[in-house]
């Protein structure tokens, strides 16, 4: 109701200052047929006279309404200013909340990113303790920790997605996702910006170079679609 009252008054300024210009076309009007004349006879003399006061009490209330009316646009652009600061914050705290969402698993997401598969390493008829080349939960972990380092939005291990309260234990020859057992090879999926992704994992004594060591098969992929279903339960 407030901004309906001020765009009322503008209104009515620039209606009195319409009028002012008329009253003003009036005079002017009327001089120059008074000039035209031979004479001027008293009534002439007295309009002549009361449309001069009328038109110097015009211009006067003009140049305030003019003042009245710069002031009333600065305002309005004051207030337009704030507007679309706060529709910004708006904005940056939706995009915010979309965020914590994708980041919770709540919502089904889609996007490009990568996906990194880890496999156990050849058998080694040599190799005394197996455990040497199977796949862990701690080879995993590194994956995962350098995929969100790197701004990884969601991330899934063989299709099931991974949220912030997710635990991954090693039992035997498969890992244990939230309480899902996985078989390997393991298949981690990240939506995220596929370049800075792979590069991230890509790195001289990084993540890749790590696994590589561990006798882990290593394999990294960029992918255009990638979906990922959202968390189901608690």
């Amino acid at each position: 109701m407030k901004k309906k009252a001020n765009s009322n008054r503008v209104i009515l300024s620039l209606v009195s200052l319409v009028l002012g210009f008329m009253v003003a076309f009036s005079f002017r009007l009327t001089q120059d047929e008074g000039d035209n004349s031979k004479g001027l006879t008293d009534r002439q003399w007295e309009q002549q006279l009361r449309l001069r006061n009328e038109l110097n009490e015009q211009e006067q209330k003009n140049r305030e309404l003019q003042k009245e009316l710069h002031a009333k646009q600065e305002k309005v652009r004051n207030i337009e200013t704030n507007l679309s600061k706060e529709a910004q914050v708006f904005f940056n705290m939706a995009e915010d909340a979309e965020k914590y969402r994708m980041f919770l698993g709540k919502v089904k997401v889609s996007g490009e990113g990568v996906k990194v598969t880890l496999a156990d390493g050849e058998y080694n008829s040599k190799e005394e303790n197996i455990n040497n080349y199977l796949v862990h939960e701690h080879h995993v972990f590194k994956v995962i920790n350098e995929l969100y380092i790197s701004g990884a939005a969601a991330i899934a291990i063989n299709g099931q997605r991974i949220a912030h309260n997710s635990y991954i234990l090693c039992t035997g020859p498969v890992i244990t996702v939230d309480g899902y057992q996985h078989p390997a090879p393991f298949e981690i999926t990240a939506i995220g910006d596929p370049n800075i992704l792979s590069s991230a994992l890509n790195i001289t004594g990084g993540v890749k170079d790590q696994l590589v060591n561990d006798q882990i098969v290593f394999t990294l992929e960029e992918m255009k679609d990638i979906k990922m279903e959202p968390i189901l339960g608690n």
